[in-house]
């Protein structure tokens, strides 16, 4: 079986649905930007998001013309809700976006149901849950379209990559329609993305992982390396030259061997989390919910801190591999909010959270490091 239909089916085999139902692309973003343009949405149009996101979602919004709508979050679950986005809803309003936070999906039926009964669309962002599930069925097969990606630090990697899951049927020929409009990468940039799979394979460890993120991103914005965003995604929603790009072999032969070992990664993330909840809880400090652990594939695992950029330097002197999401409302866009049409004073919570938000890493197997240094520096944990 050739590459493509090979990981379309592994795709499938995970979450439980057709492989026809999915779409590949170079970035999570690109396959937001294609449902969105499939479901039609125009200047003027309005789209429902988080005020606690990855700046290339509004930016997908504003590439086709149409307004982010951003909506609070619950500090629990670090999602929005059902009550905050009824709030929001106007007449104008085309799409709720639905996020899964660092590896947790809530109150997805309730929108669901809510968006069904105004005859709006609903999408699942699940680039940061897939593998995952909530109340027993895999993230993303609820809504009339879920994407995901496979970016560094993602559920499962393929150096960068994108997944679109088109549950409605009645917009599965409309995404193929604009797909024709697809450009794919060229000879350097798949070079490139497999020597940087195999960098990160081979080099990144404790002990350079501090140094190599710093270059990593300085490469990134002088175009040495493929990043994760470009500085024109995060200086204006103007959508960047070649942006439309669909994906390639390199990533599908990648992605096939990274599915093979989701479940035990995942499985690991969630045995990390639980100690690690179980320490802060222990200690009085902000902690994920035990009542929502089973809905929990714990990507990442969020908590806060008095001064991140002073704890920051901490983890790094201790070689703890620290996560920055989001360390803004919009990460990681710290600066002219108004061009993406944020007042972040209008959004109280979710401008607290990214005030203080770090990440624990989930995926090690020496959780009792990160314990030790958590309680080390207890005083600076929220």
């Amino acid at each position: 079986m050739s590459p493509e239909p090979a990981y379309k089916k592994s795709l499938s085999e995970f979450i439980g649905c057709s492989p026809d139902q999915f779409f590949l692309y170079w970035k999570g973003r690109v396959a937001l930007y294609a449902a969105l343009k499939a479901m039609g949405i125009k200047e003027g149009d309005e789209v429902i998001v988080p005020s606690f996101t990855c700046v290339v979602v509004p930016n997908a919004i504003m590439y086709l013309g149409a307004r982010p709508i951003y909506v609070d979050i619950d500090p629990k679950t670090l999602n929005t809700t059902l009550e905050l986005i009824q709030a929001a809803v106007s007449e104008r309003t085309k799409c709720i976006l639905i996020q899964n936070t660092f590896g947790l999906s809530s109150q997805v039926d309730e929108i669901i149901d809510f968006a069904k009964e105004k005859g709006i669309t609903t999408i699942e962002d699940c680039t940061h849950g897939f593998g995952g599930t909530y109340q027993g069925k895999p993230n993303g097969v609820r809504s009339d379209f879920s994407f995901f990606s496979s970016q560094w630090n993602k559920p499962f990697s393929t150096g960068v990559g994108g997944i679109l899951l088109v549950n409605n049927n009645d917009f599965r020929e409309k995404v193929n329609q604009v797909n024709t409009d697809l450009i794919y990468p060229g000879f350097k940039s798949r070079v490139m993305l497999k020597l940087l799979i195999l960098f990160n394979k081979f080099f990144i460890t404790d002990r350079t992982y501090w140094l190599l993120v710093r270059l990593y991103r300085f490469w990134s914005k002088t175009g040495l390396v493929i990043g994760s965003s470009s500085d024109d995604e995060l200086n204006s929603p103007m959508m960047p030259e070649g942006f439309f790009m669909g994906g390639c072999n390199v990533q599908y032969r990648e992605g096939v061997k990274a599915l093979n070992k989701l479940k035990g990664l995942i499985d690991l993330r969630k045995k990390n989390a639980f100690l690690f909840t179980s320490f802060l809880k222990e200690n009085g400090k902000y902690y994920v919910d035990p009542s929502l652990e089973s809905d929990h594939s714990f990507l990442k695992y969020p908590f806060l801190v008095k001064d991140r950029i002073a704890f920051m330097k901490k983890a790094e002197q201790a070689s703890i591999r620290l996560g920055e999401w989001f360390e803004s409302q919009i990460h990681p866009v710290h600066e002219h909010f108004e061009l993406w049409e944020l007042k972040p004073k209008n959004f109280p919570v979710s401008k607290e959270m990214s005030s203080h938000m770090l990440n624990l890493p989930t995926e090690i197997k020496n959780p009792n490091k990160v314990i030790q240094f958590l309680k080390k520096n207890l005083d600076d944990l929220i």
